[in-house]
């Protein structure tokens, strides 16, 4: 049975938001995933090849995934927030994507910018709550880091060996500082996890299935 894909319109804060919704091929999901993308101002879209191999890596672990385009991006209606308006964005794709599973367990997935997005939406998050976080290429360079030393939803970092905004060091010690949080390398030549997306993709489906 071929996978469902669907394209879908979502109601959010600043307009409509495009986006894409895949069900898993040849069984029902057992989860529902929001996967968020790289900087809006930077060439991010919910096409970028990270993010893709983000959706199909939790597709292969039994999830259902929504990607979408932050606002001003492609379809998206309203312009770019800085990052505070794209948190409402995620939310609204969270709510819509519960509200057509709200049976399943959910959780959030991000790339870059995207990643900055979700730990900073899940940790605020009511109950019923995300059951992982999954931040892959946190840059660790931009930014302030210190709500996550006060959020103990479970996350999961995934990260090249050579990501130039997010370096090695910095993110181990990020990482040890954190509650319920883990890091799985990847061996890889950039932020982009360039030369490495097969590798990429089964360590998200690995963290998917956890």
């Amino acid at each position: 049975m071929p996978r469902r894909i669907e394209t879908v319109s979502i109601a959010g804060p600043a307009g409509r938001l495009e986006g894409l919704l895949e069900e898993p091929g040849g069984r029902d999901p057992a989860m529902a995933a929001v996967v968020c993308h790289p900087h809006p101002l930077h060439g991010g879209t919910m096409h970028n090849k990270v993010v893709y191999r983000i959706a199909r890596g939790l597709r292969r672990a039994g999830a259902v995934v929504l990607r979408f385009n932050f606002r001003g991006v492609n379809l998206s209606e309203g312009a770019h927030d800085g990052g505070t308006g794209e948190i409402e964005d995620a939310r609204a794709a969270l709510a819509f994507l519960r509200e057509r599973y709200p049976h399943l367990p959910y959780l959030l997935a991000g790339f870059s910018f995207g990643s900055r997005i979700v730990l900073r939406l899940g940790c605020q998050l009511p109950e019923p709550a995300p059951s992982t976080l999954i931040a892959a290429g946190y840059p660790t360079v931009h930014g302030v880091h210190g709500f996550l030393r006060e959020c103990g939803r479970p996350k999961i970092f995934i990260q090249s060996t050579h990501d130039e905004f997010g370096p090695m060091d910095e993110l181990a010690e990020l990482v040890t500082q954190l509650p319920e949080a883990h890091v799985r390398w990847v061996e890889a030549r950039d932020h982009f996890f360039a030369g490495s997306l097969d590798e990429f993709e089964k360590v998200v489906m690995a963290a998917g299935e956890l």
